[in-house]
């Protein structure tokens, strides 16, 4: 048996997606001590958890702990340069520099990226103040999308259906309704067809695809209500064709890492891509700079390789001397609960009653996004707070798997989406 050589790992997170990654690199045989920061009750159970406020605490933790790999979650850390401060400090990180995360910090960036790179995308135009967006608003017309330049969590983005609606949208932005997110607007050609979630890994010259999935943005069944940060995915997604993710691959992920490395910001890490499938192809909606949340999770579920070796690889530019990552010829889909209110108000604090672990069926899992532990009990502690994920030979095997165990799930002020799936059990 082939020696495999043990790496510590900090991985950076709290949610949902972070506990599918760290259940990952827990089943990987190249992983060594895992540490989180700043973790979770629930990911506390599993590993030691500790808070690093900075990137300089975590490159002295790294040192103390003789950590081999930091793997960061969240964008935040790594549009504030966490990334570069590690890797000038000689520890290899999965997650790109400042520069390359603009991809996600920015629209416009991407836009610009775009157009050096002839990557397929919708019509735009950028604006600094109101007045110039209004005026091309009503020049082209609606439906548009009008979307705050950078980080908003998510919540930036508006698919107006008149020019009335686009106008309050452009409105909002410069009024501070993102903060400085919004001072620069970009306005969008809305484009139809079915939208797709595209990963990929680099390490700044290689790229390999890592999987599609689709999520379903609405909070309410049959596409209804209020944007969330995603209310279930399933993987894969059949309406992606191996054809589809070849096109993709070479039209839109390959031209931007190769852009990115002739603009000096090689890119090392997991570049997600939202796509519509448009009738003339695909077409980029944005670029993430690391994986989805809840994508990541059905991903993971359906991936069986050496995680912890794999992003070890991405990070040390030895891509391309690995086997490219092959996802279980199955399907995964998660359900995400959420606190009654969410997107917009909601009360923190109820108490779950969740089965235990060894109940749950074989290839199910329930992962924690937002709970805290309080006098033995798990308490609701955000907007989307829990993950339940599971696999089987088929989706709709899957899907049947994890609505079983929903229904264990004691949780009254919880509340989830009954038809998660659907565009993929519909075909």
């Amino acid at each position: 048996m082939r020696h495999t050589h043990k790496h510590n790992i900090l991985l950076i997170g709290s949610g949902g997606r972070e506990h599918a990654m760290l259940r990952a690199l827990k089943n990987s045989p190249s992983a060594g001590e895992i540490f989180c920061s700043p973790g979770s009750d629930a990911i506390a159970r599993e590993v030691t958890c500790t808070t690093l406020a900075t990137a300089r605490d975590a490159a002295a933790f790294c040192r103390e702990h003789q950590v081999h790999l930091v793997m960061i979650g969240p964008e935040q850390p790594l549009v504030d340069g966490w990334a570069d401060v590690l890797r000038a400090a000689g520890v290899a990180v999965f997650g790109p520099s400042a520069k390359a995360a603009q991809v996600e910090a920015s629209k416009d960036f991407t836009k610009r990226l775009c157009d050096r790179a002839g990557i397929p995308t919708a019509r735009y135009a950028t604006f600094h103040d109101a007045l110039s967006a209004r005026a091309y608003v009503n020049t082209v017309g609606a439906p548009v999308v009008i979307k705050a330049d950078g980080l908003a969590a998510g919540k930036g983005v508006t698919i107006a259906q008149t020019t009335a609606e686009a106008e309050d949208a452009i409105d909002a932005c410069f009024a501070g309704a993102f903060g400085a997110a919004g001072h620069t607007v970009v306005v969008e050609e809305f484009l139809q067809g079915e939208e797709i979630s595209f990963f990929a890994l680099s390490d700044g010259k290689s790229v390999v695809a890592f999987g599609s999935a689709q999520d379903h943005k609405r909070a309410f069944d049959g596409d209804t209500g209020p944007n969330t940060g995603g209310m279930g995915t399933y993987s894969p997604a059949p309406v992606f064709t191996p054809e589809l993710e070849a096109q993709s691959l070479r039209e839109i992920i390959i031209p931007a890492i190769d852009g990115l490395a002739r603009d000096g910001a090689p890119y090392i890490g997991v570049l997600f891509a939202g796509l519509m499938l448009t009738a003339s192809g695909p077409k980029l909606i944005e670029f993430n700079c690391r994986f989805g949340d809840p994508e990541t999770q059905v991903l993971l579920a359906r991936y069986q390789g050496d995680f912890a070796a794999l992003c070890l690889a991405c990070a040390t530019g030895h891509l391309h001397e690995i086997p490219a990552p092959k996802l279980e010829n199955n399907a995964a889909i998660c359900i995400v609960m959420a606190t009654r209110g969410y997107p917009s108000h909601y009360e923190a604090g109820s108490f779950i009653g969740l089965p235990a672990d060894e109940t749950l069926p074989q290839h199910v899992q329930i992962l924690h996004a937002g709970t805290k532990r309080a006098n033995d009990q798990w308490q609701a502690h955000g907007g989307r707070v829990l993950n339940i994920v599971a696999s089987a030979a088929n989706l709709e095997a899957a899907r049947m798997r994890a609505y079983d165990s929903v229904a264990q799930i004691d949780w009254p002020e919880g509340f989830y989406r009954r038809d998660i799936g659907w565009r993929a059990l519909k075909q």
